[in-house]
């Protein structure tokens, strides 16, 4: 271990750490290996803020590293809003240690003479996003790691427009961040300033997320919904949004719907990963339902699974809820004279460019912007001329409407079951709309592969195989030539064949893009959240009217194989 290292973990060996962490820090020092990765870096905010493995040291989550991004982020507050009676939100989720976790941050705020809106039992994070901006607050805290795995925790930062923090900001409270020492944490509560909310909040996200999410429908009762929370909080609203919406025949998988920080029926909480809905989708075909819905823990993300022309279900990927919802909203807003070209639909560099080709199709603008939602919250915050109809992300994550700056899978439940019920109204089902887009807009097929690479040697082999792919680009990948080269590090993007580059106007972030002859697109990015290197392909051919999608998924099945392999994966 280099100096700085041994300095920086004899500083835990001592007050102001508790008795309880330096013990643990004498016993972590049998173990060399994960001392080392406990304090090698600290913390950081990624894609979707600050996660990591609970516990001991600068590079894990506990009252400390959470204390003193509380500390700096209330010295920040207070310098930006000197003149104002500052407030603050926070929110937990099903997490083991959230609630602890929570009431450390809240007492940390109010400590330093902030007021604390404080929710009294586990809620959603578009919950959360919500009520900064219902109740006027100044920012919004969150205790979450999302889908991560049970050992993670996180804590993601919110300000008064409901959206996370973006650049600059997010560098102006790091830096202040950076300046605290673990010593200036100010963790003497003052009670009088935390104050709990509950119902009169629910009860307004509830009537927002109806009012976001339902659409005029002939009948509800005819559709039949298997719902799963994955043991996480979106047992707190999402079944409460679907009764308030009219729907009557929803079944909850009930050995799923206990929160449980340990996840205990499933390998990953992750909705995304189909071994995640098994139960919800044995259940579903036993009773014979028209759709599965599960969310991850936090309740932004969701997987639906819905029947195929063979009767069978299909769990769709994120890009395929994405166009589904996206176009029956185009559809809505049409349909009742709203689209005027002042509005604009919304995803990011790794999603299906099926998005902007619907947003040629409906006259609406398009906008493009880096993986992680907190960037489309900021397209709606930097485009307030624009009215933004719905845009979500590949990762299973959706939002409607401007009222909720994160992505909102109580709210995309709804109008998933919503365009299911439409279509079923209709004598058609959610998979034959599907298929319309295809015909309409190409047909598209995406796939993501990632690695997982653990500690300190599994992010530098990271950094390595980052490094290889930007300093040695391939010029043709299983074939076909390589047209186009986007390095968001640089920010510029080359034309192979011309020879001439252009400047990408998009924050800096360490992503490579290879556009291929054919219109096939590889992207590669380390993830800001997970110590993992996904790899995102896209291919798409025609759909002719007479085609079925079962016979053309196949041959873009192959293709993206082909390319897997052309890339050396």
């Amino acid at each position: 271990m280099n100096k700085a290292l041994v300095a920086k973990i004899e500083e835990w060996s001592h007050p102001p750490f508790d008795d309880e962490t330096i013990e643990t820090l004498e016993e972590m020092k049998n173990y060399p290996q994960e001392l080392e990765d406990a304090f090698y870096k600290n913390l950081e905010f990624g894609t979707g803020g600050m996660r990591g493995i609970m516990g001991v040291g600068t590079n894990r989550i506990n009252a400390y590293t959470l204390g003193k991004s509380t500390q700096g982020l209330s010295n920040y507050l207070k310098q930006t809003f000197e003149n104002d009676h500052i407030k603050v939100v926070i929110a937990y989720d099903c997490r083991n240690n959230s609630k602890s976790l929570a009431l450390k941050v809240a007492e940390v705020f109010s400590a330093n003479g902030i007021k604390v809106f404080f929710f009294s039992d586990l809620r959603t994070t578009p919950e959360l996003s919500f009520a900064v901006k219902h109740l006027e607050a100044h920012c919004g805290i969150v205790l979450t790691a999302s889908h991560n795995p049970p050992e993670y925790n996180g804590y993601k930062v919110y300000w008064k427009d409901g959206g996370q923090i973006v650049p600059p900001q997010d560098k102006y409270i790091i830096d202040e961040i950076d300046q605290i020492q673990f010593s200036d944490i100010k963790f003497k509560a003052n009670n009088d300033l935390i104050e709990l909310i509950d119902k009169d909040i629910d009860q307004a996200f509830f009537d927002t997320s109806v009012r976001l999410g339902q659409s005029k429908l002939k009948t509800r009762d005819n559709f039949k919904i298997v719902f799963t929370p994955l043991h996480g909080t979106s047992i707190t609203a999402v079944p409460q949004v679907l009764a308030k919406a009219g729907y009557t025949d929803v079944h909850l998988v009930a050995d799923q719907s206990t929160p449980d920080g340990n996840f205990p029926t499933v390998k990953s909480p992750n909705p995304e990963e189909p071994e995640a809905l098994k139960m919800a989708l044995d259940q579903a075909q036993s009773i014979g339902a028209d759709m599965v819905i599960g969310t991850d823990p936090d309740s932004d993300r969701l997987g639906v699974a819905v029947r195929d022309q063979n009767n069978e279900f299909r769990l769709l990927n994120g890009n395929q809820t994405m166009v589904v919802m996206t176009y029956f909203l185009l559809e809505k807003w049409k349909k009742r004279n709203h689209l005027d070209g002042n509005q604009f639909i919304a995803t990011t560099v790794v999603s299906t460019p099926m998005i902007q080709k619907m947003a040629q199709a409906y006259g609406v603008h398009y906008k493009e912007t880096l993986t992680g939602f907190k960037w489309i919250g900021k397209l709606i915050k930097e485009f307030p001329e624009l009215q933004f109809i719905g845009g979500g992300e590949e990762s299973f994550g959706y939002l409607a409407g401007d009222d909720i700056r994160d992505k909102d899978a109580v709210t995309a439940t709804l109008l998933a079951c919503e365009v299911g019920t439409s279509a079923k109204n209709n004598d058609k089902s959610f998979y034959e709309i599907l298929e319309e887009c295809y015909r309409q807009f190409g047909a598209h097929k995406e796939k993501l592969i990632y690695f997982t690479r653990e500690g300190k040697e599994g992010a530098d082999m990271i950094k390595s195989m980052m490094e290889g792919y930007r300093n040695n680009p391939p010029k043709k990948i299983a074939g076909i030539s390589v047209t186009e080269l986007e390095d968001y590090l640089t920010s510029e993007r080359f034309f192979c064949m011309e020879k001439q580059s252009e400047k990408i106007d998009l924050p800096v972030a360490d992503v490579l893009i290879f556009k291929l002859e054919d219109d096939s697109r590889i992207a590669i990015r380390p993830s800001g959240t997970e110590p993992k290197i996904k790899f995102y392909f896209s291919v798409n051919d025609k759909l002719e009217s007479y085609e079925d999608w079962h016979t053309k998924e196949p041959i873009l099945d192959a293709k993206i194989e082909s390319i897997i392999k052309g890339i050396g994966l």
